[in-house]
């Protein structure tokens, strides 16, 4: 029997656009962050790409308003 895997089109990373539209900050923003190294990225055939563990990282707790 075969085990389908569903992942529902998540990858476990995002692009630099779609990391920016989730921190609510500008591209640039996100660039200036990876310059600084405060938020890593690896390459994924070329391209600049943030691992979700390093965005949850970012974001604020549940309750907590920019207290960060």
């Amino acid at each position: 029997m075969e085990t389908k895997k569903f992942d529902a089109g998540f990858s476990g990373v995002s692009s630099v656009r779609e990391a920016a539209w989730i921190l609510g900050v500008s591209r640039s923003e996100v660039h200036r962050l990876i310059r600084v190294g405060v938020l890593p990225t690896v390459r994924r055939r070329s391209r600049l790409v943030v691992p979700a563990h390093a965005l949850a990282r970012l974001l604020p707790l549940p309750g907590e308003r920019g207290q960060r």
